[in-house]
């Protein structure tokens, strides 16, 4: 058997303290590389004011202020990602990213596959007609002979196969292909988010053409009770930091300043 020196054993205890500190300082390193990993935001960029891509190709709107602003209050590093509509949530939840803010309004379909920050906006959805058109009204027999148009993959779209299944529906595959669907007259009336629209109508000239047509529509079911962050479910504590930060936000100036960069009117 093999006796350990004096010299041997202060070779091997150097040799320890050292491999000690090696594992520590990894130690620290892994951890200073997760707290500096940025938070994904995935957002469409393609549903204007809230989220698009401008003539330089950079993303802007209302979302991407607000993302951004909640990150700043949040002390995040955030990389935000754009992201298809129909597959927002499916690729949250394979860790594609971690948050969605696109101005996903909180259904209860919604909030069975994925957690929702509280509210940071509101907006009913409402129908859209080009104007002087003869569509008498807005319910399901007053559009039998019409041509109705949503949006895929929206409350909207589920909305009215709910309660419009008897119309004639045609489905785009986003807001811009929908709006030109009803300038164009490919179809007769939409249904669309009421402040995303409003863009649409009140600042563009192929908007001009169009005007809303009967009351808002809200039904916390299919369009929730207003937009929220989400999350995968077990990212509770980046859920807490979203909340927190939104709170902040919306209690100093920065929330207000945002609003009105897009809207006339408040919509909290």
């Amino acid at each position: 058997m093999r006796k350990f020196t004096t010299g041997n054993r202060a070779k091997i205890l150097a040799l320890s303290c050292v491999a000690l500190a090696l594992m520590a300082m990894s130690g620290r390193a892994a951890s200073v590389a997760a707290e500096e990993k940025p938070v994904r935001i995935a957002v469409e960029g393609a549903f204007p004011p809230f989220n698009y891509l401008d003539s330089k190709n950079n993303l802007q709107g209302f979302d991407v202020d607000v993302a951004r602003a909640l990150c700043d209050a949040a002390e995040l590093t955030c990389e935000i990602v754009i992201q298809e509509w129909p597959t927002m949530i499916p690729n949250l939840l394979a860790n594609r990213y971690d948050a969605i803010i696109s101005s996903m309004s909180m259904s209860a379909e919604r909030r069975e596959k994925v957690a929702f920050s509280n509210k940071y906006y509101d907006s009913p959805s409402v129908f859209i007609v080009r104007k002087g058109s003869d569509i008498a009204g807005t319910s399901a027999d007053d559009l039998k002979t019409v041509r109705l148009g949503v949006t895929a993959e929206t409350s909207q779209e589920n909305y009215v196969k709910k309660f419009y299944g008897d119309v004639s529906t045609t489905v785009f595959r986003a807001s811009p292909d929908l709006y030109k669907g009803l300038a164009d007259g490919s179809v007769d009336i939409i249904l669309e988010d009421k402040l995303a629209v409003y863009d649409w109508l009140a600042n563009t000239k192929a908007g001009s053409c169009c005007e809303f047509k009967g009351a808002d529509i809200k039904n916390t079911e299919y369009f929730g009770d207003g937009a929220g962050i989400a999350l995968r479910p077990s990212d509770q504590e980046l859920l807490a930091k979203f909340n927190a930060a939104l709170e902040k936000i919306q209690a100093s100036e920065t929330y207000d300043t945002i609003n009105a960069k897009y809207f006339p009117f408040s919509i909290r």
